[in-house]
């Protein structure tokens, strides 16, 4: 079982910024999956969620006929490969369940070209055995041009077996193969030479009191063993925490990663109960970390007052005004007295300098923190701008002002005087593979499309620009840091 979510946190408007807006109600999500401009997920029961703008709205409307539980997607070429089980996991009464395949050339309900084929068997349990055939997860290899589906629950082992990425098919010669024990809802990924296998432990299906988290072991071998970081067998019931509780959120289930750019990506799951959506069972996407080669749930950015900061020198963000001096009486140190009362400094407030900030369009700059009001930026989503795989757009503004970071013209960036409201105005935030993040203006000037391409870049040490993307330079990523201010 798959998946999790997040919602909206501002005084104003929302209440936590952590959960995707519109109808994102799922069970056992699949793993995320593109189709024409869409997002779509499957999840037990039938049917799905579909997005439309971007990964942040969603709403029923998928379509997967068969019922039964807990499916999983992959595209392999031009088609994609559905796998889901029937029965099974105790459902009607016993722990006999089948896995079976099916393929479409579309996701999309409406496209001409909509048609699944007919299932196909490819793992079977007979409810006396130590597995029960459900919870499929798919991993095919592009490079080899292999398919693997693993399944099962905490009714025996967790199984493997190879199938034909050709037919969908089980591949003929091959058997199952035990890999673990103590979890369900499992999913395989590849990276970097490495296979981990990522298992929900932990109770399900009883909302509030869920107590659902998603674990990982790794292997050279796709066949295991699968070993956590601490030398535990995932056979023994061993497994590294990946996710567990969220912002007011329990039981995270059902891993999916999706690859959002090189860098970047983001995983998925359900949250068995998001308290402030009513307990219910929901979608969840959350940026996918990867900590000395182990897969982490990454933060999402909630609204608040931050330093953004520079990854390449560590300098910060700021609009560009004269430099003022805070007063303070200054005496020799060998001269205090020890005993004397100590009483705390003030912070340099917006009404002691934004009188002699310039009228209009400012300069942006980088430079060293000094917790100065041109350095304080306020970072809140704004409502009806539609958003991307886990985050609204946001706007970026200095605290207790509208003047807001603008994508320019000739990829420079500025510090317009008000926020009005446009698509320049606008910035994605993700957070990277590394944990820093990287900040994209949703659109760029005179142009028709969102941007997808460039991002806050640091040229120099003190010049902030618009460049493309690039992961393995310190130049495109930032910290978005938390201050006591």
């Amino acid at each position: 079982m798959k998946k999790y979510i997040f919602i909206f946190s501002t005084a104003l408007a929302f209440h936590n910024i952590d959960a995707q807006v519109g109808q994102p109600y799922i069970h056992d999500p699949s793993t995320i999956a593109e189709c024409d401009g869409k997002y779509y997920t499957f999840g037990t029961g039938g049917g799905g969620l579909i997005s439309d703008d971007g990964g942040w709205t969603w709403h029923g409307g998928a379509e997967r006929p068969g019922g039964g539980a807990a499916p999983d997607v992959v595209k392999i070429g031009d088609r994609y490969l559905v796998a889901y089980s029937a029965t099974g996991g105790g459902l009607g009464g016993g722990h006999y369940g089948r896995i079976l395949t099916m393929w479409n050339k579309t996701l999309d309900p409406k496209s001409p070209d909509f048609k699944y084929t007919t299932p196909v068997e490819v793992a079977l349990s007979d409810g006396v055995e130590d597995c029960d055939a459900i919870d499929a997860g798919l991993l095919y290899d592009p490079d080899q041009n292999r398919l693997w589906v693993s399944y099962g629950t905490y009714f025996g082992n967790i199984r493997m077996v190879e199938l034909d990425p050709a037919t969908g098919k089980l591949l003929e010669g091959c058997k199952p193969i035990d890999i673990a024990i103590d979890c369900e809802a499992t999913d395989l990924l590849y990276r970097e030479g490495w296979y981990y296998l990522l298992g929900t432990h932990g109770t399900c299906c009883d909302g509030v009191n869920s107590t659902y988290n998603i674990v990982v072991g790794r292997s050279k071998s796709v066949e295991g063993p699968y070993i956590d970081n601490v030398g535990r067998d995932m056979k023994q019931g061993g497994g590294k925490m990946v996710v567990a509780t969220g912002d007011r959120a329990v039981g995270a289930g059902h891993f999916g990663r999706f690859i959002v750019d090189d860098g970047v990506e983001v995983m998925s799951c359900h949250w068995e109960a998001d308290f402030y959506q009513g307990g219910r069972s929901v979608l969840a996407i959350m940026p996918l970390l990867w900590k000395n080669d182990w897969p982490k749930a990454g933060e999402k950015i909630k609204a608040g007052v931050y330093e953004i900061q520079s990854e390449r020198r560590g300098y910060a963000l700021e609009i560009a005004t004269d430099f003022v001096r805070i007063p303070q009486e200054r005496r020799m140190w060998w001269r205090l007295d020890p005993n004397e009362k100590v009483d705390t400094l003030k912070l340099q407030q917006l009404s002691d300098v934004e009188q002699g900030w310039s009228k209009g369009d400012l300069p942006v700059r980088l430079s060293d923190f000094m917790f100065r009001p041109n350095q304080k930026w306020r970072i809140e989503p704004v409502e009806g701008k539609g958003g991307y795989l886990g985050n609204p757009y946001f706007k970026i503004t200095i605290d207790g002002t509208d003047r807001t970071l603008t994508a320019a013209d000739n990829l420079e960036v500025i510090a317009t005087e008000d926020f009005a409201g446009d698509d320049t105005q606008l910035w994605r935030i993700e957070q990277a593979i590394d944990g820093t993040y990287r900040i994209m203006p949703k659109r760029l000037p005179g142009e028709s499309a969102d941007n997808t391409r460039y991002v806050l870049y640091s040229i120099g040490d003190s010049s902030p620009v618009l460049k493309e993307w690039d992961f393995s330079t310190d130049n495109a990523k930032w910290n978005i840091v938390k201050h006591d201010f």
